[in-house]
């Protein structure tokens, strides 16, 4: 069972400096000891999909099944936000999928693993990945899936349910604004100013799951994102 702490080293020092490709990445996270997380996860779960994704989506973690796979959103939940993206007529191949926290936090109830929702320490060690996932896309949208993923690209004092289906500027609504600034431009580590994008923030499809009424639920998701999808469009 992953126990809390009060801090963590953080994940930079297991960034190496030339990793300049989201495979790269990828292979460096499988070391990473920036927090207790990895004592009890199966593995490193990383982001997938084009890095030239026109929409990037960032959920909270993985959950029992992705940490048995290695692979982001492949469960329920996962299976239920590719149906959302269908509905909203948003094109799967142009998507990339990771998470603020990139190791799966739970606790043990018998032979059960039960999801734990990350604390901030996890959620600020991580960031140095995504920081560095972003440094290597350029979306022109950007899908904040819930609270945790909003505390790690927005700040603890953004609330997903005062402003989800809103488009905001990015990185210009980011926490840090300048960690999300530079792109790169071509494969030999040339990087210039990000051009302008947008982010959505909206519940995270466990959330539907959960919830009493769901395809209420269902429905208000499939309404956010048809929000990006029109943008898009636009």
């Amino acid at each position: 069972m992953a126990e809390q702490t009060g801090s963590a080293p953080g994940a930079q020092r297991f960034i190496p400096p030339e990793a300049d490709t989201i495979d790269a990445l990828r292979a460096a996270a499988i070391g990473c000891r920036g927090c207790e997380l990895y004592r009890d996860a199966s593995q490193t779960v990383f982001g997938r999909g084009d890095e030239s994704a026109r929409v990037v989506f960032v959920g909270e973690q993985p959950g029992d099944m992705e940490d048995q796979k290695g692979l982001p959103f492949v469960g329920p939940a996962g299976r239920l936000l590719r149906k959302a993206v269908d509905d909203a007529g948003l094109d799967p191949r142009h998507i990339y999928l990771t998470n603020a926290v990139k190791h799966f936090r739970f606790e043990l109830r018998g032979k059960r693993r039960i999801h734990q929702t990350p604390d901030r320490v996890h959620i600020t060690a991580c960031r140095p990945w995504l920081v560095a996932e972003f440094a290597r896309l350029d979306p022109e949208i950007v899908v904040v899936l819930g609270a945790t993923a909003a505390k790690a690209l927005l700040g603890p004092t953004f609330r997903v349910t005062r402003q989800r289906g809103e488009l905001l500027p990015w990185p210009a609504s980011a926490q840090h604004p300048e960690d999300f600034q530079r792109v790169p431009v071509d494969t030999e580590g040339k990087v210039a100013d990000a051009p302008e994008a947008r982010l959505l923030a909206t519940i995270h499809p466990s959330a539907v799951l959960r919830a009493d009424d769901q395809d209420k639920a269902y429905d208000g998701l499939v309404a956010d994102l048809t929000v990006a999808a029109r943008a898009l469009a636009a």
